[in-house]
């Protein structure tokens, strides 16, 4: 079962680009490419936790999930941002499916145990509840991309057990890939790629090795969120996905020609 996964910050629901993306999907989808949306909802969780006077703890670029954060994850990720996301892509034509982990187990997932993180020092980080995916519910989601719908899923995970777990999306989306036999992995946020300088947008590289990625990191230019990212993907890559494409700020078109011509629009990583 061959896809298309698409996975979506929780910046990029909120912001003026949504429109162009949710009209390339549905042009992906009147191709008969089988598309499977991930999304994430960062910002939106961090703006609730800071209404509820709740402290995020970020640690490595990875959000450290007690009780309460959690709560506050199931609103927003599989809420707000769920909801938000499918009435955009309802106005571009495309039939979307709202789904989380505990939507029949669409994402089986377990607690992830304490680990050394790529900027988190030397010891290893219990993230609280965090989980690790499994497995898809595959069955559910061919049977919609079967049918003509896009399965969105939120980035909560849960277990045989229904415990419910977040989970970085970039985290999802690569598994998804994996799993999925994915044709192309496209990371849709913020930042036009991976930048050599933050505060320069045409100091983007259009392709990046993982020899390169661990020096980056090493010497500081990549920094903050792009670094879980960037481990997660290469690691996804190292399980067999065949190239990771980071982009960000589409407009209509671009995410078609970024699938097409791997790099000509943001950064594709490679093994």
């Amino acid at each position: 079962m061959s896809a298309i996964v698409l996975k979506l910050g929780g910046e990029v629901v909120k912001g003026d680009h949504l429109a162009a993306i949710a009209a390339d999907v549905a042009a992906l989808a009147a191709t008969g490419e089988r598309v499977v949306i991930v999304h994430g909802g960062g910002p939106q969780a961090t703006d609730l936790q800071k209404r509820l006077g709740q402290a995020p703890r970020i640690v490595g670029g990875r959000r450290i999930t007690d009780r309460e954060t959690l709560d506050v994850m199931k609103m927003t990720v599989a809420g707000l941002v769920n909801v938000d996301l499918c009435a955009a892509l309802v106005r571009a034509g495309v039939r979307p499916v709202g789904l989380n982990g505990a939507s029949a187990c669409a994402i089986q997932a377990v607690k992830r145990p304490p680990r050394v993180v790529s900027g988190g020092g030397s010891d290893p980080i219990d993230f609280g509840h965090v989980g690790d995916v499994t497995a898809l519910n595959q069955a559910l989601l061919s049977l919609l991309m079967g049918s003509g719908y896009v399965p969105v899923l939120a980035c909560l995970g849960c277990s045989e057990a229904g415990d419910v777990f977040n989970i970085n999306a970039d985290v999802v989306a690569n598994k998804a890939a994996i799993l999925l036999d994915a044709s192309a992995l496209v990371l849709v946020s913020d930042v036009p790629g991976v930048l050599r300088d933050v505060a320069d947008p045409s100091s983007r590289i259009p392709r990046l090795s993982h020899a390169d990625a661990k020096k980056a990191i090493a010497d500081g230019v990549v920094t903050k969120g792009m670094i879980p990212k960037l481990d997660e993907s290469f690691a996804a890559i190292a399980e067999g996905v065949r190239a990771v494409h980071v982009v960000g700020r589409l407009e209509r078109g671009d995410l078609l020609r970024e699938v097409r011509e791997p790099g000509s629009v943001g950064t594709v990583l490679v093994a």
